[in-house]
């Protein structure tokens, strides 16, 4: 009933999708480009379209963290994040992978709206150390349409592996595309 909800209201404003290959029990899913608030609702809403059965954890500023939007962030799987400390995200989430049957994360590897093209890698970190997948998921503003249609697999050369996913999101237009850059 949610996929078809989802679906629905995804057509409903004009969007369209495409899953192309089959969704592992645990994977990181890098979104991008990542322009927009909006993307997140758009992320959720593909997720369940596409057939997505459990909620997806997401990296989200502490500051989004507060009454009431707190519980609604924890609701879709928002981890609060303190940008100002140090602290090891990547160790902590390959836990995450390791202590369960199924886990998925969604990080949008700009870590802003802003254009910065210094992407961080550490989802790059967390697939590799967790030997899961990583999910190339997009959302083209330009032709409302988002897709779930690359599995990648890291390899060990991290600079071809980053510069083979940059290349890959060269195609696709955030909502605001000025704000996107690789």
């Amino acid at each position: 009933m949610k996929q078809k909800i989802c679906s629905f209201i995804l057509r409903l404003i004009g969007w369209n999708y495409k899953l192309s290959v089959e969704l592992p029990n645990k994977a990181v899913f890098c979104v991008a480009p990542h322009t927009s608030n909006w993307d997140l609702l758009l992320g959720e809403l593909l997720y369940f379209a596409v057939g997505g059965k459990r909620k997806v954890s997401f990296f989200i500023k502490k500051e989004w963290f507060v009454f009431p939007l707190n519980y609604f962030f924890n609701f879709l799987g928002g981890i609060p994040v303190n940008r100002q400390k140090r602290s090891s995200l990547v160790d902590q989430m390959i836990d995450e992978f390791n202590s369960r049957d199924y886990f998925c994360l969604a990080v949008t590897p700009e870590a802003t709206r802003k254009p910065n093209p210094n992407w961080k890698r550490g989802f790059y970190y967390i697939a590799k150390g967790a030997n899961v997948p990583i999910i190339l998921v997009y959302l083209d503003y330009s032709k409302k349409m988002a897709g779930v249609e690359q599995i990648f697999v890291p390899t060990d050369d991290e600079d071809a592996d980053i510069q083979f996913v940059k290349t890959y999101y060269t195609a696709f237009k955030g909502r605001y595309p000025e704000n996107f850059a690789i």
